[in-house]
């Protein structure tokens, strides 16, 4: 929740007189139509009354010329006693869905409010400005009112400030105030259900088929940690307890968790279009659904981009895993950076590979936009000896219509395109506008990679079914 307040001095602060003198003459200037009225008919009586000598006229005009001037100072004090907060609910949605804006007014003033109108700024994106009228609000009292917000672009969209429209009771004078606070609202790339199929090398990440490291290769070499509630007795390690002064105990089998990397081609050459249905939307929502998936399914992803960044994380190759509360937290953290991803500058995918060729190999999964001959040699060649790698490459002449009938020629440089990786290793499929995701994942869980080079010397991974050649 955030909350915004006007700031004001303390007593005996430089500038505090003439900070609220300030204050208070602007505060004149939300006099109302009825208000100025008040004044004029005011001072024109008091004026009357003293050529016409007529002392109860003279009344009536103070009477009519003070009740604005005393709406503008009560409402220029009480409204430093409102307080305005803003809840999201939730923060973080993916594009096409929407979030709930709670917006709440307290009165702090020992007087009541007049009609009051709420305001909120949101970017044009998320919908047209909200706008809503209050009641009066009684002494301590407070006001609950609610908004709804949607997008089909992801992106961090700021929420605020909020600006609150008050009024006296009589309308004499209408002031706006402006809370310095705001939200930040995170929408994240759409996510698929992917259909669990069984993954090169998951052996390590799947049920009966899953590896353990022991701790304890020795009576010498043994690793132990602080005693915990509810640890078993038996395992108390006493020599390491004497030598610590606490209960020790031996590490239990820690499960050998498989590494993937998630690579996402970000290069503006690679894609044409924009919006929600151009390639590249596809491409950054193909890579957040792989990432989420796989650490569900018990993986430590790393997430990682042309330019050769990658999101950080707490094991060696900047992936995450361990509890699921720690894969909930990667995927949200992975979500954040996708949400803000954009085109890179770059022309190639040397840093890239340069990054995959120096870390610890596991599945490949990748989402490359428009690959030159160039480009697809260097992508074949990411592929690590034994490593399954999975390319999904998104096809440019069915993504882009070419009136001048060269899409044939097109077609032809993507099928060689995926020969290429597929003699690589690869398992390469051709994505085309509106292809499910789900559907081009069951298929490579069924297909497998053509024989490559390190394939007929015995370092093929077969996790993908015994198909050669793939399908696209």
């Amino acid at each position: 929740m955030a909350s915004g307040g006007a700031p004001s001095r303390g007593p005996g602060e430089p500038g505090e007189r003439g900070a609220a003198r300030s204050g208070l003459w602007a505060a004149f200037g939300g006099l109302t139509t009825r208000g100025r009225s008040f004044l004029a008919a005011g001072v024109a009586a008091a004026g009357c009354s003293y050529v016409l000598g007529q002392s109860d006229l003279l009344r009536v005009g103070l009477l009519l010329a003070v009740l604005p001037v005393v709406c503008v100072i009560v409402l220029h004090r009480t409204r430093h006693r409102v307080t305005g907060s803003r809840r999201l609910s939730p923060s973080r949605v993916p594009a096409t869905a929407e979030a709930r804006v709670h917006l709440r007014i307290d009165s702090v003033s020992r007087l009541p409010t007049g009609l009051l109108m709420l305001q909120d700024r949101v970017p044009y994106v998320l919908g047209p400005r909200p706008r809503f009228v209050l009641d009066r609000i009684e002494p301590g009292g407070r006001r609950e009112v609610s908004y709804r917000v949607r997008s089909d672009l992801r992106g961090r969209y700021p929420l605020g400030p909020l600006q609150l429209r008050l009024t006296d009771p009589f309308g004499m004078c209408e002031l706006t105030r402006g809370f310095s606070a705001f939200d930040t609202l995170t929408v994240v790339p759409r996510v698929d259900p992917l259909p669990p199929v069984r993954l090169g090398g998951e052996a390590a990440g799947y049920g009966d088929g899953r590896h353990h490291s022991l701790a304890l290769a020795g009576e010498d070499d043994v690793i132990p940690r602080g005693y915990r509630h509810g640890d078993d007795l038996r395992r108390v390690h006493w020599r390491s307890t004497a030598r610590y002064g606490e209960l020790m105990v031996r590490r239990e089998e820690q499960p050998h968790r498989a590494h993937c990397t998630v690579l996402l081609d970000t290069r503006g050459i690679a894609y044409e279009g924009a919006g929600p249905a151009s390639p590249f939307e596809w491409a950054v929502s193909g890579a957040a659904s792989t990432a989420v998936h796989l650490l569900e399914r018990g993986f430590s992803v790393r997430l990682l981009t042309d330019t050769g960044s990658s999101v950080p994380g707490p094991d060696g190759m900047g992936g995450y895993g361990g509890s699921a509360h720690d894969s909930a937290d990667a995927a949200g953290l992975m979500l954040d950076t996708l949400a803000v991803v954009g085109h890179s500058e770059e022309t190639g995918l040397a840093a890239a590979y340069d990054t995959l060729r120096g870390g610890a190999g596991g599945l490949l999964v990748a989402f490359f936009g428009e690959l030159d001959e160039e480009q697809t040699m260097l992508a074949g060649r990411m592929r690590q000896r034994g490593v399954t790698a999975v390319a999904f490459v998104l096809d440019p002449a069915a993504w882009a219509y070419d009136p001048r009938g060269q899409g044939s020629r097109a077609r032809f440089d993507g099928e060689r395109r995926l020969r290429v990786l597929r003699e690589a290793g690869w398992t390469a499929l051709a994505v085309t506008p509106g292809a499910p995701l789900a559907d081009l994942w069951r298929l490579a869980g069924s297909a497998g990679p053509a024989p490559g080079r390190d394939d007929a010397a015995g370092g093929t991974t077969g996790g993908w079914g015994g198909v050669a050649g793939g399908r696209s």
